[in-house]
């Protein structure tokens, strides 16, 4: 190597590592080389696509997204000993997003640059082509397709061929390329599918739109700081932002307070929510296990096919199978019925207790027909039937009847005094005041004067026609 082209080469290398940051250029450490990465800076609201008729299909449906970032196009160079005065650096450039023919034409372009600049240092116009002209030269508008060429009909050519074949698009449309063209062994598309491709892709966009996010400044709506965007958070569907320390002590209030469905963005009238991830970034281990326990249960509520344990010591979810109505805990292996809570009991109805059979006979009288035919499905007809007839009974008995003070059996008058004899019981009361009566002069209670009902023997009783009122004594 002379020293003319050594010293070239450290000056390049040197001027290189000055230009670009520790991310976008490496030297290397055992050989006179390295490696660049090159980001495109990509217009406003550039979209990619994938076709349902794509080599790799996805479900047969067609996807598209909006991005800010691509991958990087990554050039790995080797400077040999009589670079730049006789050769050129051998190099490999990789990409996941170009094709292998698309990257084998910005090769091929590279080699004419090497060209125009043969015996000068060639690296940083290299870089600054791919950075600045590829997206222009392959003709890549929005929206992009992404595309992966089947190893079946790719031809590999040599390096040293390189200079006899055709590959410089000279602006025609790369991404119409025909796909059997022959395509340089320099040009590799690193990536495994188009699935993991797309991945890939969304995961750095996310992630350079983050970077990006950090390093700005944003006013928080809540404390009205200025405060960068690594110390704030926005939510994902409105993109409002506020500072962390602002979003915590709201968070913690909504949890402590089992407001979990109510973790909405600060905005008035704004439906954004935050997500776990976002929530377990800025509250404590113990309180975002309170805030997930509550929103799993909250989720399951709403869940038609899910049911709880009914055993106080377990209380589990159980998955319900359709149309069936015995659910088993996986944690306790009860079988119970899904609608009445009980022990399973097969095709037998629901058992209905007394207090339930208000309720059952007010809901009948109130559901349609449909609903009629699933309660007396659940419960048995003839059950419905007897809840309604025992309630006509009951309200019949409490507007007709009175209950003995002795042993509560209900009693009716037809006729006669006041003085009543229980059939249960055989106890005597007063119907007017319900209080038992001796037995051995149950009369006195009418003739004491003391008594409350004293001259009442016969109050309002029908006597020929008419009704027989108190005698009032001065």
């Amino acid at each position: 190597m002379s020293s003319e082209d050594r010293e070239a080469q450290e000056d390049e290398l040197l001027a290189l590592a000055s230009i670009y940051d520790g991310d976008e250029f490496r030297k290397a450490e055992s050989v006179q080389g390295g490696e660049t990465r090159i980001y495109l800076d990509l217009p406003q609201n550039f979209k990619i696509f994938v076709s349902g008729n794509s080599n790799e299909c996805l479900q047969n449906s067609d996807f598209e997204y909006t991005i800010g970032f691509l991958p990087p196009l990554v050039l790995n160079f080797e400077l040999p000993p009589d670079y730049p005065s006789s050769s050129p650096p051998s190099f490999t450039l990789s990409g996941k997003w170009l094709s292998p023919t698309q990257l084998s034409a910005l090769c091929k372009h590279l080699d004419n640059l090497w060209e125009e600049h043969r015996g000068s240092v060639v690296l940083f116009a290299w870089m600054q082509f791919l950075k600045e002209e590829t997206l222009a030269y392959l003709n890549i508008v929005s929206p992009f397709e992404l595309k992966m060429d089947s190893q079946k009909k790719v031809q590999r050519r040599t390096t040293q061929a390189s200079s006899n074949t055709e590959l410089d698009f000279g602006g025609a449309a790369g991404s119409d390329v025909d796909q059997e063209d022959i395509v340089d062994e320099r040009a590799v598309q690193d990536v495994e599918s188009l699935s993991s491709l797309i991945q890939e892709i969304l995961d750095f966009d996310q992630a350079q739109q983050m970077k990006c996010f950090n390093s700005k400044l944003f006013l928080c709506n809540i404390c009205f700081c200025e405060k960068l965007g690594s110390e704030c958070m926005y939510f994902l569907e409105c993109r409002h932002v506020y500072c962390k320390a602002c979003l915590k002590d709201y968070f913690e209030i909504q949890i402590k307070d089992g407001q979990v469905q109510c973790l909405n963005c600060p905005e008035p009238k704004c439906s954004s929510v935050a997500t776990p991830g976002q929530v377990k970034e800025l509250v404590e281990a113990e309180l975002f296990a309170r805030y997930d326990r509550l929103l799993l249960q909250s989720t399951l509520d709403l869940m038609a096919d899910v049911v709880y344990c009914p055993r106080p010591c377990c209380q589990l979810p159980v998955m319900q199978e359709p149309g069936c109505t015995m659910g088993i805990c996986s944690s306790c292996n009860f079988a119970f019925c899904t609608l009445c809570r009980l022990t399973y009991h097969g095709v037998s109805p629901c058992k209905v207790t007394a207090e339930k059979l208000i309720d059952l006979r007010n809901e009948y009288l109130q559901a349609d027909e449909a609903n009629k035919r699933f309660l007396e499905q659940r419960y048995g007809k003839r059950v419905i039937q007897k809840a309604l007839e025992e309630m006509e009974s009951k309200e019949w008995l409490e507007k007709n009847s009175k209950s003995c003070p002795c042993c509560g059996t209900p009693i009716e008058k037809l006729d006669g005094c006041n003085k009543m004899t229980c059939t249960g019981c055989m106890q005597y009361f007063c119907w007017i005041c319900m209080g038992s009566l001796s037995r051995a002069n149950p009369y006195k209670h009418f003739t004491d004067p003391d008594s409350p009902c004293f001259n009442r023997l016969f109050h309002a009783v029908d006597v020929n026609g008419d009704i027989w009122e108190d005698e009032i004594e001065d």
